[in-house]
């Protein structure tokens, strides 16, 4: 998972709803599948060499990876006609020449359980949070990862979801579209205690 030995590898561009943000698709397996790493600027990238290299081009303000894929957010004063084939020559050759994605001992945070998240809430709490953390697993995340971005549970309190919007999900013009006609919809379809689901650092 650190390295990667030298292979033919294939990249390719697909768009997604958010304009400043591409996802970059290899035939490499980066991270073990449902997990991934957000990184909104260089400094919170030290311990993914791939994610430095690529914030030392100067349009690249985020970074998020995933199993097979690299979402790259850009400045706005660019096109993406213009950038695309640049990154995906870098990441082909840093790839295939067997560039480290993650430092030694890097260990991705793995989704979390309802065990975990409801800490003293209620057993009533708990239960409706296992729900909720089930269906944002099986339903949504795949749906979201299509769109080169993640969706991670963060609480449930008083029928209030809260989730955790990363990759090319974070700031997208959509995305509270999809958080209030999509997520929340099915989650109060399935749960019917949900009554509302926010983002965290996202104004509805």
């Amino acid at each position: 998972m650190l390295e990667n030995k030298e292979k033919m590898v294939s990249v390719y561009a697909e768009a997604n709803p958010n304009p400043e943000s591409m996802k970059f698709v290899m035939n490499v397996q980066m991270l073990p599948d449902g997990q991934s790493v957000d990184y909104p600027d260089l400094e919170s990238a030290l311990e993914s060499p791939l994610a430095q290299e690529l914030f030392n081009f100067d349009y690249v303000s985020r970074v998020f990876i995933a199993s097979n894929f690299v979402t790259v957010t850009k400045s706005a004063d660019l096109e993406w006609v213009k950038i695309i084939p640049e990154l995906r020559a870098f990441l082909k050759s840093y790839v295939e020449a067997g560039g480290p994605i993650f430092n030694e001992g890097f260990s991705a945070a793995k989704p979390q359980t309802a065990d975990a998240s409801h800490g003293e809430a209620s057993a009533e709490d708990a239960e409706i949070s296992k729900k909720v953390i089930d269906l944002l697993e099986n339903y949504v995340r795949p749906a979201v990862e299509q769109d080169g971005g993640n969706i991670t549970f963060k609480s449930y309190n008083d029928g209030v979801v809260t989730v955790h919007l990363q990759g090319s999900c974070s700031g997208c013009p959509s995305a509270t579209v999809t958080l209030k006609a999509g997520i929340e919809n099915l989650l109060k379809r399935m749960v019917p205690e949900v009554r509302e689901v926010v983002a965290d650092g996202m104004t509805i």
